[in-house]
C-alpha cells in the first residue's frame, strides 16, 4: 500500500459513511465536511469508486461533499435494470432526490461520470452548477489513443465470450489494470505514479459482477457529453487536460461551444487522471466557478 500524498489534507475533513436504497438497490455513499456547508455531489468515472475523487475532496474544505459509489461499482449494488446511460441518469436523479438537499448544490462528474451527470441534467436534474472534469467530449474511439480504446473493446468482448468465472477473472486481471494505469499516468513523479498504480490496483476491480460491468463499458464508449450539452441550461465548467488520451483538447474546445452557458479551463501537462495528478489545480478552478461565499 502506497501512502496518499493527500492524506494529511483529507484527515482534516470529517467523513461519514451511509447506505441508501435508490430505485430498489443499495447505494453506498460518503459525506465529507460539515452538514450545513454548501453541497457538491460527485459522480466518479468508469471502474472507479468514491476513493478516486478523494484527492479533489481533500482540496475543497468548507463544503459538504456527497460522493456515492455508482451502481455496480465499489460497495454499491448493481442497478435493478439495464446499466446504460438512461439507467445511470435515472439513478443519479433519484439519489439526489433522496438526499433532500432543500437548496442549491453543485454537481461534479469525472470521465464516465461526466456523461452520467450531463444526461441527468439534460433530463431534468437541477443543480445550480455543473462541473465536468476530464469530460468525455467526443467518441472514445476517435480519441488520440483510439487504438487503445479498440483494444479495450476487444478485451471486454473476450471477457464476455468466456465462461462467467473465467471472464470475471480476466476482467480483474492485475496485469491489464497495470497496463491501463501506466498508459494513462503522465506525471514524472515516481512517488505519484506509485500512488496512482496502487489506487488502480486496489479499487479498479471493485465491481459487482461481469454483466453489469460489460453493460457499463458499452455505455461508456457509446455516448459522450456532446449529445446532452445543448439541453443543459445551467452554468457549466469544463476542466480539461492538455494531454488527455480519451478526448483531445481540440474536441474540448468544440464541446464548450455546444452548451448554452459554459467555460473551459485547461490544466497543462496532465492527461485523463486530473483527479490524481492535479487535484489542487482542479479544485482552484472549481473554487473560481462556485460563488466565493460558498467556499468560505
Amino acid at each position: 500500500m502506497t501512502a496518499s500524498p493527500y492524506a494529511a489534507q483529507l484527515e482534516r475533513i470529517p467523513v461519514r459513511e451511509h447506505r441508501t436504497t435508490v430505485l430498489g438497490s443499495t447505494t453506498a455513499w460518503w459525506e465529507y465536511g460539515e452538514p450545513g456547508a454548501p453541497v457538491i455531489v460527485l459522480a466518479h468515472g468508469f471502474r472507479g469508486d468514491h476513493h478516486g475523487l478523494e484527492p479533489i475532496v481533500a482540496n475543497l474544505p468548507g463544503f459538504r461533499i456527497v460522493s456515492p459509489d455508482l451502481p455496480g461499482f465499489g460497495e454499491s449494488a448493481p442497478l435493478d435494470g439495464p446499466h446504460d446511460i438512461a439507467g445511470y441518469a435515472a439513478w443519479l436523479d433519484a439519489f439526489v432526490a433522496s438526499l433532500e438537499l432543500g437548496g442549491a448544490y453543485t454537481l461534479l462528474g469525472h470521465s464516465f461520470g461526466s456523461i452520467v451527470a450531463s444526461a441527468a441534467v439534460a433530463g431534468g436534474l437541477r443543480p445550480e452548477r455543473l462541473v465536468l472534469v476530464n469530460p468525455i467530449g467526443a467518441p472514445a474511439l476517435e480519441g488520440p489513443r483510439g487504438i487503445m480504446t479498440r483494444l479495450a473493446v476487444s478485451y471486454y468482448r473476450a471477457a464476455a465470450a468466456l465462461p462467467e468465472r473465467a471472464g470475471f477473472a480476466v476482467l480483474k486481471s492485475r496485469a491489464i489494470v497495470r497496463v491501463m494505469s501506466v498508459t494513462m499516468a503522465k506525471t514524472r513523479s515516481r512517488e505519484l505514479r506509485r500512488f496512482i498504480h496502487d489506487q488502480h490496483d486496489r479499487y479498479f476491480s471493485a465491481f459487482s459482477d461481469r454483466d453489469s460491468l460489460l453493460e457499463a463499458f458499452r455505455a461508456s464508449v457509446s455516448h459522450d457529453v456532446r449529445e446532452f450539452a445543448p439541453r443543459i441550461d445551467v452554468p457549466v465548467l469544463l476542466v480539461a487536460a492538455e494531454r488527455d488520451d480519451i478526448t483531445p483538447l481540440s474536441a474540448q474546445h468544440v464541446l464548450v461551444g455546444r452548451f448554452p452557458d459554459a467555460r473551459l479551463e485547461v490544466i497543462p501537462e496532465v492527461g485523463h487522471l486530473i483527479h490524481y495528478e492535479a487535484p489542487g489545480d482542479a479544485a482552484r478552478r472549481i473554487l473560481g466557478f462556485v460563488p466565493h461565499g460558498a467556499a468560505a
